[in-house]
């Protein structure tokens, strides 16, 4: 559920002048879409397509991609490499690879949540949004969080702050993670790539005890150009807990 927003005090850090592009993908933040049963990541990889035919037609690009984002960002940078120069991965893991036999009950459960409403929580206060961010990341700093507090909700004719997304985003995906497919695209990628993780992994796909840890590294070793980070003393949300250091390792991956 987060926004390009988020991204700003990373981009504060950054001590060289570049232009930076930071979207909200479709459904989330300013890029509202029709309502819709749920959203599946053929249209991010178009959209993040034609932002980049907008922004830079005729050259490739720095790309950085965090969670979500990480995952369409590998995709796509192994489907068209020539549109990429260098790749940040911040916690874009992936899916666990899943069994064959569990798609009946996906879709079936699909099909049921389709049937009844879907919200996401609302807030009382931008005070109160403030403190969910700071309790989701402990180590933000709290002036920032009592910014993107502002950034990340709206306040609605009902008096409560609403998360700038579409609840459809809260139902389970239909199609089962296609991993053959994904590690297909991971092993076309030619850019460099810098992959960035936080050493608290609490809050990601590895700690779900379906995805080791050693699946993950074989899936890493499918790249050919890689460099790897660990950022102490933050979890899942790298850029709001540590954006100075991200800025830093960034920069100079960059630049060298």
């Amino acid at each position: 559920m987060d926004v390009g927003a988020s991204f700003q005090c990373f981009v504060d850090a950054l001590s060289v002048t570049r232009e930076v592009v930071a979207l909200d993908w479709r459904g989330f933040g300013g890029s509202k879409a029709s309502p819709r049963d749920s959203y599946w990541f053929y249209d991010y990889y178009a959209d993040l397509d034609a932002v980049i035919d907008h922004i830079s037609p005729h050259a490739p690009i720095d790309l950085l991609g965090h969670s979500m984002g990480g995952n369409i960002a590998m995709i796509y940078a192994g489907t068209c490499p020539q549109r990429i120069r260098r790749l940040v991965n911040v916690e874009g893991f992936g899916l666990a690879q899943p069994q064959a036999a569990e798609a009946p009950a996906r879709l079936a459960k699909w099909l049921s949540e389709l049937k009844a409403p879907v919200s996401i929580r609302t807030f009382a206060s931008l005070q109160e949004v403030t403190a969910h961010l700071m309790k989701r990341s402990p180590h933000m700093d709290e002036g920032f969080a009592t910014w993107l507090a502002a950034e990340w909700t709206e306040r609605r004719p009902d008096g409560q702050w609403h998360v700038l997304a579409d609840a459809a985003h809260k139902r389970v995906n239909p199609i089962l993670y296609r991993c053959d497919e994904v590690l297909a695209a991971w092993e076309s990628i030619e850019a460099e790539v810098l992959w960035v993780e936080g050493d608290q992994a609490e809050q990601t796909s590895l700690a779900s005890g379906r995805y080791s840890r050693e699946e993950f590294e074989a899936r890493m070793a499918k790249i050919s150009k890689l460099k790897r980070l660990r950022i102490e003393e933050c979890g899942h949300m790298v850029h709001l807990e540590q954006p100075g250091r991200l800025a830093e390792a960034v920069e100079s991956f960059l630049t060298s």
